[in-house]
């Protein structure tokens, strides 16, 4: 994407028919598709609210804040509207490494005719902030509180963006929008589920005009997306195995949201699990690899305990890991 700056969304398109939701709304998208523009995911399910809430993002440039449990599609989401509107996405992870200069740009060294010479490169936020591009900061409280107040500063709907050093005040392009996705809302780790989770600046949290909360599906709506990403297992046998799996999924949330668990299974796990059904042929060798595995030692027999309930089937792990005297 070079020279973007110029534009403008040509169309307007209904929400009834592209997403799929009982609304009037008309919402701006671009005919044309740029190098930036998200993949379209044929299969991928829209949660109703959220997407309106993002919807309003990109219409009148509300600042969106997705928040929800880990493996719930959170970016995806975003990134999933941004394919239907044709509209340009940069997709930036708020980890450890990021830094100011990652954001606002720094002098560096190139090469003009054979000679070196010194110029300032600009970071992502001033390049997105000049063009018609949807800018998406995930994981959004991982982010260094240095960071942090670097973004702050255009999360105003008509923030302003000063280049200190090239003495320069950017204005946002008519057709920038912001998003940002988030397990906590700047609570920061305290189920101990999210370490690196950062406790925010309510101050900062307030600037969003929309926080849109994304959890777990119905059943129905996860068996459904499950067989949409394992075609093989999209015939009633199948149905009938991804449903005893959403099940134990299930138990794991509930079991967590209980205190048994430290962990459980978002719905990213359940496809895994799925797509290790069709590699393995086994559905409970698939269950240990994608997800026994990762759990607490003394967390297993009750995990197990949850695959026999479901699938009336025994693990390993079950009574004979808790008795101490098994594999």
């Amino acid at each position: 994407m070079t020279d973007t700056a110029d534009l403008r969304p040509d169309r307007m398109l209904s929400v009834r028919e592209v997403f799929g939701i009982d609304t009037d709304l008309q919402v701006p998208a671009f005919t044309e598709r740029d190098d930036h523009v998200p993949e379209v995911d044929a299969v991928y399910r829209f949660n109703p609210d959220v997407t309106l809430a993002i919807l309003a993002g990109f219409t009148r440039d509300r600042r969106v804040m997705v928040q929800g449990l880990h493996g719930t599609g959170k970016s995806t989401h975003i990134e999933q509207v941004a394919a239907r509107l044709n509209w340009p996405c940069v997709r930036l992870n708020l980890d450890g490494h990021i830094s100011r200069l990652d954001l606002v740009g720094k002098d560096a060294v190139v090469l003009r005719e054979g000679q070196q010479v010194t110029e300032f490169q600009e970071g992502i936020v001033p390049w997105s902030l000049q063009r018609p591009v949807a800018l998406i900061f995930d994981e959004y409280d991982a982010g260094r509180p240095d960071v942090m107040f670097v973004i702050q500063r255009i999360l105003e709907r008509d923030g302003k963006f000063t280049l200190m050093d090239q003495n320069k005040v950017l204005r946002p392009h008519p057709f920038f929008r912001l998003f940002a996705t988030a397990n906590t809302v700047g609570l920061g780790n305290l189920n101990g589920l999210y370490h690196g989770a950062q406790r925010l600046n309510h101050a900062q949290i307030d600037r969003w005009n929309i926080v849109a909360s994304l959890n777990y599906l119905p059943a129905d709506e996860e068996i459904a997306i499950v067989q949409a990403r394992v075609p093989s297992l999209a015939d009633d046998a199948g149905r009938k195995l991804v449903a005893a799996m959403v099940a134990v999924a299930d138990l794991t949330r509930k079991g967590f949201a209980a205190g048994d668990l430290s962990t459980l299974m978002s719905p990213r796990t359940v496809i895994t699990w799925a797509e290790n059904v069709e590699i393995f042929k086994d559905p409970a060798l698939a269950f240990r690899l994608s997800f026994v595995n990762k759990c607490d030692d003394a967390e297993r027999p009750l995990v197990a305990e949850y695959f026999q309930r479901c699938f009336d089937q025994e693990l390993k792990e079950s009574h004979q890991l808790s008795s101490g005297s098994g594999e």
